[in-house]
């Protein structure tokens, strides 16, 4: 796929891109940015849940009533979980969520992701630029050239810069990321993905193994 290479102000260059097939252009793998997307979301998950079980309830162990010829229920102390109050029977405890993923499955799954976006025409390359200093409403101005306003929109640089990120953070559907940070969560969840020239480079160079 050759894709037209566009300024800040959303005009175009005369230069153009060549997506790599080896990386936009495979058959994409569901199941693999299935796997990959409950991955990412199991480790964000803290695991801190906790409620107190009928051990850990404060309150007497006294039985209450006998345990025959009352005509109700057996039970034992004011923490039998059948009682308001009561400790709750095998409820959540802490526990970690993470789970392993091949490395040859999260390269299929970024892959697959890149690929679907490649055949919705939602991927965009624009001239690499810097920003000297934060200034929301400069990016903002990109944005509308760029003719995404308004789009879930995830823009990825080649590396690290921190007036660019600073610019867009304030923009709810708006997302900066570099290379190293691309992960098939974010490719998915965005309606447009925007590279810079450079970052097209970087992200073939780390896929395409």
């Amino acid at each position: 796929m050759i894709l037209s290479v566009l300024n800040r102000r959303g005009e175009d260059t005369g230069r153009t891109v060549e997506l790599s097939d080896a990386v936009f252009g495979i058959e994409p793998s569901d199941h693999a940015i299935y796997l990959d997307v409950k991955q990412y979301m199991a480790n964000n998950r803290q695991g801190t849940h906790k409620s107190k079980e009928r051990s850990e309830v404060s309150g007497s162990t006294r039985k209450l009533i006998r345990q025959k010829g009352g005509g109700g229920a057996r039970r034992g102390d004011i923490n039998s979980p059948v009682l308001v109050g009561g400790g709750r029977v095998f409820g959540p405890r802490p526990r970690d969520y993470s789970f392993k993923l091949n490395k040859k499955v999260k390269l299929l799954a970024r892959r697959s992701a890149l690929s679907h976006k490649a055949k919705d025409n939602a991927i965009m390359i624009v001239e690499d630029f810097t920003m000297d200093v934060p200034k929301t409403k400069e990016f903002i101005a990109i944005v509308k050239d760029l003719k995404l306003e308004g789009k879930k929109m995830l823009f990825v640089l080649p590396e690290n810069n921190r007036a660019i990120y600073l610019s867009a953070r304030n923009l709810s559907q708006t997302r900066v990321m570099n290379v190293s940070e691309l992960n098939t969560y974010r490719v998915m969840d965005a309606v447009a993905l925007v590279f810079t020239e450079k970052s097209i480079a970087v992200v073939e160079q780390l896929l395409n193994v």
